[in-house]
Parts: C-alpha cells; structure tokens; sequence
C-alpha cells in the first residue's frame, strides 16, 4: 500500500539523489556573487545560509547585464514560476507560482500590497519594467503568517534599493523590430546623511498584429535620511501607466478586435521610520497608500462600452524585533489597511473593506547550525471575517558551510472579492457567506553553497493542498459562487547560479509540476508539466561579451480561445542572444535577437507571441 507518508520518504529520496549532481556541478564555480541578505522569508535580514524556505533572488544588476527589463522575463528565469501572456509585450499575463492559481501568489512593492482579490497585477506584470534601483525576490511556498491573503504560491517582493556611492546616473536608448523605441534613466547616491535612489524606463512598441500597439512608463523612487543614531526615515513613490491595443485572440467570436484599448495607471507610495534604540530592539513603522484604475475601452456600432476599475488602499504596518542573543530573537507586529474598489462592468461594484491583522514569529537557533522559525498571524476582515494562519521552518548547515538542508510548513488563504461575495446581474449574484480559500504546503530542499560566497545550487521538493476554492456556478438561476473545488500541487524545482570553466557564468532554473483538480479529475490549465530557463554569460575580453538564453515549456492543458474546450497546450522552446561592447569607460553599445529561431507558438491558445527580433541600443554613463 502507497500510503502519503510512503510516497513522502520515496520523494525524499530522489531528492537526495540529485546531491551528486549538485557536488558535480558545485566543483566549476567561482564567481557568481549571492546576497548578503534576503528579507521575503522572515521579514528581518536573513543570510540565504540559513532560511528554512526557498527564497531565489535577481538583482537589477543581473538584470542588466542579461538585457532584461520587464518584470515578466526577470520572473522568467526563477524555478515554478511560469508567466503566460495573452498576447505581445502590454498584455494581461498570469504567473502560476508552484502551480497556483493566478490570483494566489502576493506582489509586495516596497513593503505594501500591489495585489488583492480586487486588485489583480496582471497588467503591471505584463507591462512594467523593472527599473536599475530595484531587487527582486520570491519566496516560494505559504507565506500567508509572514504576508497575509493570496500568498498562496508565495510572495514576489519588489523593492526599491537605498542609494549608494557619491553619484552615478545612467541613460540608455533602444531601437528595434516591431515598431520598438525605449530607454532608461537611473541615478543615485548618498549626501551625509541623505540618499536617494532614483529609475524610469518606457516607450512605445507596435508589436505584430494591427490594434497591438504598447505604451508604457515605469519609475520608482526612494529617498532616504539619518536623523541620528536611532532614528532614519524616508519614503518610496512608484508607478507604471500601460496603455495597450488589445486585438482579443485571433480565431473565434470577437477576434482580432480593430479597436479595444486598455488602460491602466498604477501608483503607490511609502514613509517609513526605523527606530533602533538599542543594538537588541527595532522597530519599523511603514504608512502606505495605492491608487489605481484600469479602463477597457471597446467601440463598436452599437456604442463605446467602458469598464473602468478604480481600487483605493491605505495601509499601516508596524513591525517590531526584539533580540534576545545572537541565538534568538522574535518579530511581531501588525497590519491595517482599508481599500475602496468601484467597478462599473460585470457586478457594478462600489464596495469598502478593512482587514486589521497581527503577526509574531520565532526565529531560534537552540544549537550550532540549526535554524528554527515559527510564527502565526490572525487576519480579521469586516467583510467575510477571520483567517489564521501558521507556519514552521527548519534548517541545518553544514560545518563548512557548504551544504544546508532545509524544510518548511505553512498554511495560507485567499479571501473572496468584492464581485464573489456581492456581484449581482440578471444573470448572477454573488454569495455573501463565502469562506476563503485555504492552502497548507510543506517543502523540503537541499542547497549547495559555493566558496567565497560565489554561487548556489538547489534543489526543493514541494506539495500543496487546496481546499474551498470558489468556483463560478451557472448551473443555477441565477448563477452564483461556491467554495467547493479542491486542488493539489507537487514538483521538483531545481535551480543554480555558478560559473563554468574558462568565466562562462550560467543561471539555470527547472520545474516539474504536477497540478490536479481534485475535484473533477483533471490537470489544472495552463499550469506545465515541464518548465525550464538557461542563461549563459562570457566576458570574451577586448571590451567583448555574449550571452545566451533558452526557455522551454512542455506538457500543458489550456482552453481553445474558440471552441472553449480544454486542449493539449502547444510545448514551445524561445531562444534569444545578446551581447555588448564596451567602447569606453562610460559608453557600451548593446545588441540582443529575441526568439532567434523564429519560434512560432502561444503563451495561451489563441493569443500569437512575437516572432525574431532584432534590438540595438546605447548606455551611456555619467
């Protein structure tokens, strides 16, 4: 009998077997530099050495160097999380985190939400750039104790970086296929006690089909200041405005749409306040406020039919840390938002919620090497009511430091939207006695450390469960939504950061999944079986440097954008390369070929990517 806790060891068990792999490779490298500290797996700076979860990192720097600037290729190259566009660069794209649904990992920006049930990413991930003053990290797994609802999947964190160095700015222009003109600007530095941090990039493309042209924006900012000894404050302001021509699918009713248009403007800000009284006890203190509003224009003969969606949040969040030695400390806080959400399409919404919620976590080391955290949190919405959540993680480390082994157990949820809970049409209305989807996950991985703090490689075994997920009935009349579905998630990630012989640096990242509606027997849409990315780097001297990249995706079910019936989802390989001189100290000139072999294929049935492209620019230093 193949009980779970069988089938549990046996998968440990070929994890375990990847560890020579791991050594093999481990063996080649030297100079791929990791984070001093990650601070998405315990909301306090965390040495990678020592986080029980999965926490993979980017930095604009890295970035930079591969010739990436949209939000969606920088999550490209991260294991289990798998970014689907329906259609060219501007387009509404979904990120399945460890096979999640898209609505179920959180996007932090600078330490507040960017996503709720009523204010979904799905534009800014399909349009926003990540600008040279960001990082990147996604901790993956629950992460609900730590974060809050829809961190199901896990938590992508962007967050503005303090300046530093006494001032550097940087501009950069870029021209290419489709109709393509952008460009960037960054500068930062530090003045006594003050620093700023400062990013925008945008530009217009036309993409490839009629009705598919893309403008876009993106900046951030962060300005910081030392008042004394105790006290540093200071604040974050950041943007994206998309508006992109959305032709719908190209086959099926209402295709290749000569004039739909969306819209979006996406704003949000911060202050903070750090106070350290003492070398044991901080505090951070973070006021936060987010507007946006989305508008789908769509002419026709009969009249412009307009949705506009506008959501409204205002958020507190006080953490607090008191360490007791070196071996123990504990955070504890809370969090108090309110959001206003208007919709005028489907369900005519205009509703408020508050949520107020408290958090406290454990993080111990009771012997040399063995790091424990745990914590719980309790979220209380006026809407649908209470959500608790906990979660567990153990890691041990190597005497060299080499090697660690970690696990980690969490329980997370989503709560309904405005349209689940009070929608109401001719025919629907929603159900106010809605509960919040639930999630329990645990995980267990080991990582290789490479000397010099030069390079890492993992590999994670995972399994989530879901339960209460609201489904959309229109069985009945009028339809209605139910908690009723149950899914479940497992897979293989496996990911490395390192450098070959002979300086070749390569990122490589790979993820099987199995994703199941329990449900109704079925394989969950648009979630790949097989999934994988390769990034390969070399200096070639003489001011010379190549680069090339590789994203392939395989075995996927997805729905026929005509016929609506489920369908086996094309398996596609996109290569690129990309390369740079450096003519002077303060000049390079850049050239990158996307979809080298002219791949054609769909990120969603129905909805063409872009064909080979050829781009060429200019950055320039100061």
């Amino acid at each position: 009998m193949n009980t779970p806790i069988q089938a549990s060891l046996r998968r440990l068990v070929i994890l375990a077997g990847f560890v020579p792999v791991l050594t093999a490779f481990a063996q080649v490298s030297e100079t791929e530099h990791l984070p001093a500290y990650v601070f998405s797996a315990t909301r306090t700076p965390a040495a990678l050495t020592t986080t029980g979860s999965y926490v993979d990192t980017i930095s604009a720097a890295e970035l930079a160097r591969m010739q990436l600037t949209s939000l969606q290729s920088a999550l490209g190259g991260i294991p289990g999380a798998p970014a689907f566009s329906s259609g060219a660069p501007g387009a509404i794209t979904s990120l399945f985190l460890r096979g999640s649904n898209s609505n179920q990992t959180l996007f932090l920006a600078d330490g507040i939400r960017l996503n709720d049930p009523n204010t979904d990413y799905q534009l800014f991930l399909g349009g926003a750039c990540v600008g040279a003053c960001d990082s990147l990290e996604v901790a993956h797994g629950p992460q609900s104790t730590l974060y809050g609802g829809e961190a199901i999947g896990g938590v992508v964190s962007l967050n503005a970086q303090k300046g530093q160095g006494t001032g550097t700015s940087l501009v950069s222009v870029e021209a290419g296929s489709f109709g393509t003109v952008q460009g960037a600007l960054s500068a930062q530095g530090v003045n006594g006690q003050s620093a700023y941090n400062f990013s925008a990039a945008g530009g217009t493309t036309q993409n490839d089909r009629p009705n598919n042209d893309f403008d876009s924006a993106t900046y951030a900012l962060r300005l910081d200041h030392k008042l004394n000894d105790q006290v540093a404050i200071g604040g974050t302001y950041r943007g994206f405005f998309g508006k992109y021509g959305s032709p719908g699918a190209d086959v099926g009713y209402g295709a290749n749409d000569p004039d739909n248009t969306e819209k979006e403007r996406n704003q949000l800000a911060t202050v903070f306040a750090n106070f350290t009284p003492t070398a044991t006890f901080s505090s951070k203190v973070v006021l936060g406020g987010q507007d946006r509003r989305f508008e789908s224009i769509s002419p026709s003969s009969f009249g412009t039919s307009t949705t506009v969606v506008k959501n409204r949040r205002a958020v507190l969040d006080w953490q607090n840390t008191l360490q007791f030695s070196d071996q123990h400390k504990v955070t504890a806080g809370l969090t108090a938002e309110k959001n206003h959400t208007t919709n005028t399409g489907f369900g005519n919404i205009d509703k408020r919620q508050q949520l107020l919620a408290f958090f406290a976590q454990d993080e111990w080391t009771p012997v040399q090497h063995v790091y424990l955290t745990a914590g719980l949190r309790s979220d209380d919405f006026d809407t649908f009511g209470r959500a608790t959540t906990g979660r567990a993680t153990a890691a041990w480390l190597s005497a060299d430091s080499r090697w660690k082994i970690r696990s980690s157990y969490g329980t997370a949820f989503r709560s309904p939207s405005f349209l689940d809970l009070y929608g109401k049409e001719s025919y629907y209305v929603g159900n106010p006695n809605l509960k919040a989807e639930k999630a329990k996950g645990w995980d267990a991985g080991v990582d290789y450390f490479l000397a010099d703090n030069r390079g890492s490689l993992s590999a994670t075994w995972f399994d989530t469960r879901f339960r209460n997920l609201i489904i959309y009935d229109f069985g009945v009349y009028p339809g209605t939504t139910a908690n009723v579905e149950k899914a479940r998630t497992q897979g293989l990630e496996l990911a490395g950061k390192f450098t070959l012989p002979g300086a070749i640096e390569v990122r490589a990242a790979y993820t099987y999944l199995e994703a199941d509606n329990l449900s109704q027997n079925s394989r969950l849409l648009r979630r790949p079986r097989n999934s994988g990315s390769l990034d390969v780097y070399h200096e070639l001297g003489h001011a010379f440097s190549l680069g090339a990249g590789l994203t392939v995706v395989a075995g996927r079910k997805d729905v026929n954008a005509a016929t609506y019936a489920t369908v086996d989802g094309e398996d596609y390989s996109v290569a690129r390369i990309y390369g740079a001189w450096k003519a002077t100290s303060r000049v390079t000139v850049k050239v990158r070929i996307e979809n080298l072999l002219n791949e054609h294929y769909e990120q969603v049935n129905g909805y063409p990517q872009l064909g080979f492209g050829v781009f060429g620019g200019i950055e320039m230093k100061f």
